[in-house]
């Protein structure tokens, strides 16, 4: 219902202001999911500049130019920015055109994927790097190294981001629902 200035209407009650952590990480979630996103879209479009530190088939396939894959990249940037803006979302003081149980699950859901994604994938990595796990013969070391580096701890920091953010939300509402007289 929108607010009005009309003296008998009963006033809205406002939202509770969002908490500085979940603003922070709402804001650097954004950020990361934002940058990610646009990397994407440079790929799909045909950029080539750092297409080799993704490596393998994808930097193949897409220096092709093959229509499956330059789709899936598009795809996945639509994803990413999906992800990025549940992170605006989470940091924002009012409310949007979802339903206010949708930015919390959707958002707890993408924590979910990308932190185990990027950590499983980090995960195996440092185990190559200290040599408990044996590379693969035809290892591409430049393109692991950036994701080792770069690219899967990315996602690693998304998920963890977008998790901080929105558990700092849920328990905001909580103390807020708590704390209401009734």
């Amino acid at each position: 219902m929108p607010r009005t200035n009309h003296p008998s209407a009963p006033a809205e009650p406002p939202e509770p202001r969002v908490p500085a952590v979940t603003a922070g990480c709402g804001l650097a979630a954004f950020v990361l999911g934002l940058l990610y996103a646009l990397a994407s879209v440079y790929w799909a479009a045909g950029g080539t500049v750092g297409l080799a530190t993704v490596g393998g088939e994808l930097e193949r396939l897409l220096r092709s130019r093959a229509t499956g894959m330059v789709a899936v990249v598009w795809l996945t940037a639509a994803l990413k920015l999906a992800g990025a803006l549940l992170g605006l979302a989470l940091a924002r003081d009012r409310r949007g055109p979802l339903p206010r149980w949708a930015v919390p699950a959707l958002s707890w859901t993408a924590a979910a994927v990308l932190t185990l994604y990027g950590g499983v994938l980090v995960a195996g990595q440092v185990l190559v790097q200290l040599g408990a796990v044996a590379p693969a013969p035809d290892m591409d070391w430049r393109a692991f190294h950036w994701h080792l580096y770069l690219w899967d701890p990315w996602f690693l920091a998304w998920g963890l981001l977008l998790g901080a953010a929105v558990g700092a939300r849920a328990r905001a509402r909580r103390r807020n629902r708590d704390a209401a007289p009734g």
